[in-house]
């Protein structure tokens, strides 16, 4: 999976629409053409906070199409709850399209994504465009409590299977989204994933062990977004097409491995490139 080289831009945008599904977790719907243009599944944008009194974040890309784009946010600190307190008719700024999303054609044509928790906002718009190319989408889908689980109802919508999970089995299977994984005989393709790192590795090996290939999305705190600061490393095979070319290996270095960003060469690796 070669790294997009997207344009990166500073973009104006105003928000359009606003809805919070669950308390405490906010949709913002806003007016960015040009972003909605260049986005592709997976990738992210550093949010500017309105006052300008603190550090951009990051956050997926949930939709993009027409003029609109939208963000997931849950709202955990100060930032956060600052851009999820803005309206309609209310300006933010945004940087991006950052990142390395996910490869969709060599997903193929039946596949299978799973979500941990909010790493439900980076899977909606592969969604989308998976079965707009006319995939088979199954959703696995898991979180602490039915009052964690968002907008599933929105892939039902696309055609895509279903299945949920709840650690404390209010709705769904009792236990982790793994275990439905586990479980799947009906064969499929490829894995996109995106959630927490447990649940992640986890991914990785049900693929190995069911002989596919997944792709993940890591789930990071990112300080810059675009690779500088170099803050969210993890190990990578050095044969990946996504492994950065420097620093350069020193003489006699025999690692197999290189550290790539999280940011920049991703946030999505193939999952049997990664050496955790």
């Amino acid at each position: 999976m070669a790294v997009l080289e997207t344009p990166v831009k500073v973009h104006e945008t105003v928000v359009c629409d606003r809805r919070e599904p669950l308390p405490g977790i906010v949709i913002l719907g806003l007016h960015a053409p040009a972003l909605a243009r260049a986005a592709r599944p997976g990738q992210f944008v550093m949010a500017v906070t309105p006052s300008g009194e603190r550090v951009a974040t990051a956050l997926g890309i949930y939709e993009a199409a027409g003029e609109r784009v939208s963000l997931m946010l849950v709202v955990v600190g100060p930032r956060t709850r600052e851009i999820g307190l803005l309206a309609r008719g209310d300006t933010l700024c945004l940087a991006g399209p950052l990142g390395n999303g996910f490869d969709l054609p060599a997903l193929g044509k039946n596949v299978v994504l799973v979500a941990g928790g909010v790493g439900i906002a980076s899977l909606l718009l592969p969604a989308q465009h998976l079965t707009a190319g006319g995939a088979t989408v199954h959703l696995y889908y898991g979180a602490r409590t039915a009052g964690a689980l968002v907008d599933d109802e929105l892939f039902e919508a696309l055609g895509a299977g279903v299945s949920l999970a709840t650690d404390d089995g209010s709705r769904g299977h009792h236990g982790y989204v793994t275990d439905l994984l586990k479980l799947r005989e009906r064969p499929y393709e490829a894995i996109a994933a995106c959630g927490p790192s447990p649940m992640l590795r986890a991914v990785a090996a049900i693929a190995r062990t069911q002989g596919v290939r997944a792709q993940l999305s890591l789930e990071e705190t990112f300080a810059c977004g675009v690779g500088a600061c170099w803050g969210c490393v993890v190990p990578l095979a050095r044969t990946s097409a996504q492994a950065p070319s420097f620093p350069a290996p020193a003489p006699g270095e025999t690692r197999d491995y290189v550290h790539a960003r999280i940011c920049r060469e991703g946030p999505v690796f193939w999952s049997d490139e990664l050496r955790w």
